[in-house]
């Protein structure tokens, strides 16, 4: 946990610092919403070219909407940052948020904020309201009037004394917190005089469904909105005001928690830290208060520099050093109200820490799982550090199954299994047997016949699957033996096209019952599963879906057509045999083909010349390892 730091207006009109100060460490945050912007090409070089060259690190999302910027470096080369910038005149009455900082202690905690890089990304939004694609986003212009700190603070000082020029309602006034539920558990607006509404919201795009939810209780209430550093409530307020009537007193922190702290050092109405996005993970008012607790036995502690999450939703959570226990799970507030887990919110995992599972969802029936066993079997991460593990969902290849995929890749789940746990599922379409006539046969007296066979007993026959069918298969019933007439064709892969709508409502349920899942692993028709997946993540089709990176082997792509060639942005790992390794059946040019559709700076190619097959020796399973490092 970082240090209280104070926080310092750039203004461009000569400030100076002291040298002491221009030496250290800081992290700049700003943001512009800007009329449409036609050449984003032009503002990413721009950004490309400044940062680099000053050696700056952190996220920049660059959209027709504005900019959305948290970089981090040395003061000097922040303020030069700052100082092009303003060159611009589109970023005219800019706010630049500059704050000292120390050089970050934890090179896990900076890598999983993003500040161990420079990541610049054109986005469709700068912030994300709804991750439904059919929501359309309120106008930016209709936003909250801007309350700058101190006014904000007088209104809840005053409990709604009337504002000179615009008087509020004193018998209606309540604060809403924009953010999530990890942010306000650490700190928030309290007062004995102004109700403060915290949605306890997982992420930002669950948000617009709360307000939903409350709109006639919010109606008419002269609404004073806040969140870190105030684009949060650009968004949100233009939300709640485009509800209409009894919206119109909708108001915003100008800059957010961060200007407010600067304001009053003291921390004033704010109680706790500030949760933010960088290394510092939270800032503190010198007042040193601290509402936060620990999640297993409720005593004050709000630092999350340990990163423990929750088993099921990933969310931080707060541990307690004297909680904190290798090799156990924890199930936040939020999944522990949605019965997710046991009635702990920690569990022993030990004894299942090397297991892989196997899911037949859909398939054959569950049985009766006691709840603390389904809780551990179910649950995603373990809650300290090096101790935790990853959770892959792995799809097989056409007509396989989840048991013999399972089977096959076992070198790989012990090669693995110090950082991975495998989880093994059937696909949702089954397949008939297939079985071959016997050749002409020529006997003594040289006459030619065809000898006649019977399909073979089904009883002992294990079920294939698969995830896309041909047009004729759609809709068949499996579990019966049907003759081919013809050998097998290598380029069948290229007609099976069909049932795409049923895997994805499939593997939405599971990633809803069974989840959730670190990453993804697809084999062969698997990873063209996986691919589709990749691109539809987030959309309104499957929601549940949700999961950090996907590798890919031996994969090709299918109705990707509606996807562009590296539009596809989540880390992604190919591995695929090379012209010299002779896969028969997925050429070498069509796992390449998949792999352009992935964002180039995201993606990873491994090639060998094993075959059809997932390789488990060196070097291409220590690539592997590598990758998924980066995960844990």
């Amino acid at each position: 946990m970082s240090d209280t730091v104070p926080l310092w207006r750039f203004d461009g009109d000569g400030d100076v610092y002291d040298d002491a100060v221009k030496e250290k460490h800081g992290v700049l945050l700003y943001y512009k919403f800007t009329p449409p912007i036609a050449d984003l090409n032009d503002l990413y070089s721009f950004y490309e070219s400044n940062c680099s060259s000053l050696g700056l690190i952190g996220r920049v999302r660059i959209s027709f909407q504005g900019v959305n910027v948290t970089v981090g470096g040395r003061m000097s080369s922040l303020e030069k940052h700052i100082a092009a910038v303003k060159e611009n005149r589109m970023f005219d009455g800019t706010d630049f948020k500059l704050a000292a900082c120390e050089e970050p202690m934890s090179e896990k905690v900076a890598e999983e904020c993003g500040f161990t890089s420079l990541s610049i990304r054109i986005v469709k939004e700068l912030v994300t309201l709804s991750s439904n694609p059919l929501f359309k986003a309120p106008a930016i212009s209709n936003v909250g009037r801007h309350l700058s700190a101190v006014e904000f603070h007088s209104v809840i000082q005053n409990a709604g004394e009337l504002l000179r020029e615009d008087p509020i309602d004193s018998g209606k006034i309540v604060l809403l917190d924009a953010r999530n539920l990890y942010e306000t558990r650490i700190g928030k607006f309290e007062t004995p005089n102004v109700e403060t509404l915290d949605p306890g919201i997982r992420q930002y795009s669950d948000l617009p469904t709360w307000i939903d939810d409350r709109v006639e209780q919010l109606r008419g209430s002269s609404i004073l909105m806040y969140c870190t550093g105030g684009i949060r409530c650009e968004m949100a307020s233009s939300y709640i005001r485009s509800k209409g009537d009894g919206f119109e007193k909708v108001f915003q922190l100008y800059g957010g928690i961060q200007r407010y702290l600067e304001q009053f050092p003291d921390g004033g109405f704010f109680k706790g830290k500030n949760f933010v996005f960088d290394h510092r993970i939270a800032v503190g008012s010198s007042s040193g208060s601290t509402i936060g607790k620990c999640l297993i036995c409720g005593t004050l502690f709000d630092d999350y520099s340990s990163r423990c999450r929750c088993a099921f939703c990933r969310m931080l959570v707060l541990i307690c050093n004297s909680c904190q226990k290798e090799n156990a799970k924890y199930v936040c507030e939020l999944c522990q109200r949605h019965e997710k887990g046991a009635e702990s919110a920690s569990v022993d995992a030990k004894s299942y820490s090397d297991r892989s599972t196997t899911c037949h969802l859909g398939h054959c029936s569950l049985g009766a799982v006691p709840q603390m066993d389904q809780l551990i079997g179910n649950s995603l991460r373990l809650g300290v550090g090096s101790s935790r593990k990853l959770r892959i969902l792995c799809l097989h290849g056409f007509r396989q199954n989840a048991s013999g995929f399972k089977g096959r890749s076992a070198s790989l789940a012990k090669k693995l299994k110090s950082i991975a746990e495998l989880v093994f599922i059937d696909a949702p379409h089954e397949l008939p047997f297939i079985y071959q006539a016997s050749s002409l046969h020529k006997p003594v007296d040289g006459e030619l016949y065809s000898q006649r066979q019977d399909p073979p007993s089904s009883v002992n026959c294990t079920k294939k699957y698969a995830w896309l069918v041909a047009k004729e298969c759609l809709g068949q019933k499996g579990g019966y033996w049907e003759r081919s007439e013809v050998p097998f064709d290598p380029l069948q892969f290229q007609q099976q096209t069909e049932g795409i709508k049923e895997s994805l409502t499939y593997l939405n349920t599971v990633f809803s019952e069974k989840g959730p899942f670190d990453g993804i692993l697809g084999f062969s028709q698997g990873a063209a599963m996986a691919a589709l997946i990749c691109a539809k993540k987030g959309s309104y089709n499957v929601p549940a879906v949700d999961f950090r990176f996907a590798i890919l082997c031996s994969g090709f792509a299918v109705n990707l057509a509606g996807s562009s060639k590296g539009s596809i942005n989540i880390p992604s790992l190919h591995i695929f045999g090379n012209l010299v390794g002779k896969d028969r059946q997925i050429p070498a040019q069509a796992s390449l083909d998949l792999a352009s559709y992935f964002e180039e700076g995201s993606r990873m190619i491994i090639q060998h010349n094993s075959g059809h097959l997932i390789p488990t020796m060196s070097p291409s399973i220590d690539d592997l390892q590598t990758f998924l490092d980066r995960f844990v």
